[in-house]
């Protein structure tokens, strides 16, 4: 990882490239090869890594570009999870690792966006790739899945390609 600046500098000119709304850039998750806890070697999504610096699965980011604020969402590590890895970085530690003062839960991620959505708000996404990713953005904007490449965000590509 970089300095946190490095990403808060990044995350400041991509909000400034887009106009209103709010940016939804959803982090990759495990992804399983014949049974749920045996995954594929876990890859980060490059744009949710570029900007946040975390190479950790199930996180997402919203940027909102009216109220120039950034949330991390996510949940914190269990008891279970801490006994068989061994101590574990919080929600709050991770954000503050890439410059995030705000951070909430991977539920309240869903709760955002689809609040957004209803009072009107311009979504931003990119395209997704990923089969989870399509359910996910599929469920949280209620988007056929068919159409979710096209009624991706033109500015929001154009921003991140710049």
């Amino acid at each position: 990882m970089f300095k946190k600046e490095v990403y808060v500098n990044r995350r400041k000119a991509l909000m400034n490239s887009v106009k209103d709304g709010i940016l939804v850039l959803p982090g990759n998750t495990e992804s399983a090869m014949n049974y749920p806890s045996n995954t594929y070697h876990f890859r980060q999504d490059s744009n949710f890594s570029y900007f946040t610096g975390l190479e950790l699965p199930n996180l997402a980011l919203i940027m909102d570009l009216d109220n120039n604020t950034a949330t991390l969402y996510g949940d914190d590590f269990e008891i279970d999870d801490i006994i068989w890895m061994g101590p574990q970085p919080s929600m709050v530690d991770l954000a503050g690792r890439c410059g995030i003062t705000a951070t909430g839960t991977s539920n309240g991620f869903e709760i955002a966006v689809k609040q957004a959505k209803s009072v009107g708000k311009k979504i931003h996404y990119l395209p997704p790739y990923r089969a989870e990713t399509k359910i996910q953005l599929h469920q949280v904007l209620d988007i056929p899945f068919d159409e979710l490449k096209s009624k991706a965000s033109i500015d929001f590509i154009k921003a991140v390609v710049a």
